[in-house]
């Protein structure tokens, strides 16, 4: 593999075994930074062979790190605050992944859908990814602007491959989406209801690199290796050319297309004020049932990663989205 200029880390003994670790990613945009690890050999570098496997999200994943056949997940902050609340120690996030910027989440409903607005919403079938995760709670904070609640809808799982067909046939009403599934169904007609990233979800931490507590503890050095390479990635993902060049190679979104999709922000921290605000909401909509501080199970990367992005990213600070998000064309 190339390693893009970047000398082999010190972490890995010369002539050492590259130690195998399976990472459960999803193929959306949220999930780049370990693809491009993979490509740039930033990895490899870290002593580590990576087996990168497709789970439909963080909560799906959980199990699968619990039993040892994942490594690291890709997690909803959502789904990590809850396993926090429910088993308190269990799960650590090791490094930030994405967070939200405008027009990145909507509420999607299809071309002729007599859903104009918030309101109309009561008695409907919002389709989500999974259930008390990052969409259920984001939809109901919009909800309540109308004065609703989750009782008021009806709410269950579809992977976001089927979301588009479903709303086609009417076999759902409205849809959580991320992109690429947003701008492919812009393209057919479908509508935007709302941007559920705004207001109390503006720039709203969406997800990190997840491991187990125990796998932390017995294999400090693969986690070591695993954040500083994730690191590196997340370093060239300020530049969105880097993200467009990625992204077709582990998801179904064509060369055009990436080029075209809004994005988030790959934030190079894991600051803890950032973070709380998910748990704050949550404890707001009785996802949990008590305040929860999330920098107990927040693991901290390394302070340097010894390599330079890729040029030319624009600067990152702990308190401000690194990238400025691309916007999607109208359809």
């Amino acid at each position: 593999m190339v390693g893009c200029g970047s000398p082999p880390s010190a972490s890995r003994p010369s002539g050492s075994q590259l130690q195998t670790v399976k990472v459960g990613i999803m193929p959306i945009p949220d999930c780049v930074t370990v693809p491009l690890a993979n490509m740039r050999g930033y990895f490899e570098d870290e002593g580590l062979q990576v087996e990168i496997e497709t789970v439909q999200g963080g909560g799906v994943a959980l199990p699968k790190l619990k039993s040892g056949a994942l490594s690291f997940s890709i997690m909803n902050y959502t789904a990590a605050v809850l396993a926090e609340s429910q088993q308190p120690g269990t799960l650590r996030i090791v490094a930030d992944a994405y967070q939200s910027a405008p027009n990145t989440f909507k509420l999607m409903v299809a071309k002729n859908s007599p859903i104009k607005g918030l309101a109309d919403l009561r008695g409907k079938h919002i389709a989500v990814v999974t259930l008390r995760s990052v969409g259920t709670l984001t939809t109901e904070a919009a909800l309540k602007i109308s004065g609703l609640t989750a009782d008021d809808v009806r709410i269950s799982e579809l992977p976001l491959p089927d979301m588009i067909p479903a709303l086609q046939t009417g076999k759902i009403d409205v849809a959580w989406m991320t992109e690429p599934f947003i701008t492919a169904y812009q393209q057919l007609g479908g509508q935007t209801l709302y941007d559920v990233m705004q207001g109390q979800t503006e720039n709203w931490p969406i997800a990190g690199w997840a491991t187990t507590t125990d796998y932390a503890k017995n294999h400090p050095r693969q986690v070591v290796a695993f954040q500083r390479a994730i690191l590196k990635a997340q370093a060239d993902a300020q530049n969105r050319q880097v993200i467009t060049d990625t992204l077709p190679t582990y998801t179904k979104i064509g060369p055009e297309t990436a080029a075209t999709i809004t994005l988030g922000t790959f934030p190079m921290n894991l600051h803890p004020d950032r973070i709380q605000r998910v748990a704050d909401v949550m404890l707001e909509h009785q996802y949990i049932t008590g305040e929860l501080d999330v920098s107990r199970f927040l693991m901290p990367p390394p302070a340097t990663v010894g390599h330079s992005p890729a040029p030319p990213p624009p600067p990152a600070t702990p308190s401000t989205p690194a990238a400025t998000p691309s916007k999607v064309p109208t359809p």
